[in-house]
């Protein structure tokens, strides 16, 4: 019989990890500096969140440093914002070029993992590392941790409550919420494998860090990931050993 240590399996994955832009598209975005330096370009810190989580688990890292304005890596690749507006303009050919070379090949990475892990008779618990605004289309965002997931999978929601709950006794003053500043069922990457992969086998969570906190930088940042990754690591301990 397999240890709870054995049944598992972990994935870190950051798709908004950069706001590169090839330079092949580079024309594309002339002038357009301050848009891709913004949240409209990538997720400041959900990188190294994810490398810390990826150290801490002992897990593969899949990453993209592609900005989202040429290609959304945790949309579908049939959603209107995949691609941005700029990137809308250009021909057909051209967008299906870009999915081919800096999308596809991102997400065939994190199935074949997860396949792998599963023909061996694994669970995989996928975390998805990302940031949010703190303030969205003149609404102030009120969390500073939000845990999404899917309320239909109990595994889900029971990591999540675990995850929360370890967040909470660690800084009781933190604000911590489920399914916000988004809904965990709504098109993203966690969303696409459970469509993929039965609950049995499959458990995504997206991690979601205002970026209030990541703006503050230097210790205050550091000891908010430390607590983060710390908290993570206390619940998956508490939840696969129930």
């Amino acid at each position: 019989m397999k240890t709870a240590k054995e049944r598992y399996a972990f994935l870190v994955t950051c798709e908004h990890g950069g706001n590169r832009i090839p330079a092949h598209y580079r024309d594309c975005f002339a002038g357009q500096n301050a848009l891709l330096q913004s949240h409209c370009g990538y997720d400041p810190g959900a990188l190294t969140m994810a490398r810390g989580i990826a150290r801490q688990l002992g897990s593969p890292l899949i990453y993209s440093t592609v900005s989202r304005l040429l290609v959304d890596i945790n949309r579908s690749p049939r959603n209107p914002r995949v691609h941005s507006a700029v990137i809308q303009r250009l021909p057909v050919k051209s967008r299906h070029e870009i999915i081919e070379r800096h999308y596809l090949p991102i997400r065939a990475r994190a199935e074949a993992l997860i396949d792998h892990a599963v023909a061996k008779g694994k669970c995989v618990i996928h975390i998805s590392s990302h940031s949010f605004t703190p303030v969205l289309d003149g609404i102030v965002r009120q969390a500073d941790i939000g845990l999404l997931y899917d309320p239909a999978r109990i595994g889900e929601v029971t990591l999540c409550s675990e995850w929360q709950a370890c967040l909470k006794n660690n800084e009781p003053s933190l604000r911590v919420r489920r399914n916000y500043p988004y809904s965990g069922k709504s098109d993203g990457f966690t969303a696409f494998l459970r469509r993929r992969f039965p609950a049995i086998e499959y458990i995504g969570i997206e991690l979601e860090v205002n970026q209030g906190i990541i703006q503050e930088g230097g210790r205050p940042w550091r000891q908010r990931r430390t607590l983060v990754i710390k908290s993570l690591a206390q619940a998956i301990c508490q939840w696969r050993n129930n």
